[in-house]
């Protein structure tokens, strides 16, 4: 993902969406790192579901820049693309792994023989 400056130069207002949207920035990587160390289906599923809140989370302050007109229009752009395809990954991500989990065929007489 590119590098967001989070000194976007303003005012207050600008900084403080900049501080949030690296936090959640940060959180959607940090999250699917633990995903795929997860547990169990159902951690991994949760864990995604946190990365997908956080690419949303993004799209919302990227928003805010972008109405406020702060920082790099380019940059803010790449950016505001970029979230949208990582909602996309992790909501197909969800998504596929539920529907294979419910998909999956066990007999549980298979399991011990």
């Amino acid at each position: 993902m590119m590098q967001f400056n989070t000194t976007v130069r303003g005012n207050a207002d600008s900084s403080t969406i900049a501080s949030q949207l690296f936090r959640c920035a940060s959180s959607i990587g940090a999250n699917y790192h633990e995903a795929n160390r997860a547990e169990s289906r159902k951690d991994f599923v949760h864990k995604t579901a946190i990365s997908e809140k956080e690419a949303a989370e993004c799209l919302y302050w990227l928003s805010l820049l972008q109405d406020g007109n702060f920082g790099n229009p380019e940059q803010r752009q790449t950016l505001l693309r970029e979230s949208n395809e990582l909602l996309a990954i992790f909501t197909a991500i969800g998504r596929t792994t539920k529907r294979n989990a419910k998909s999956e065929i066990r007999n549980p007489k298979s399991e011990f023989q």
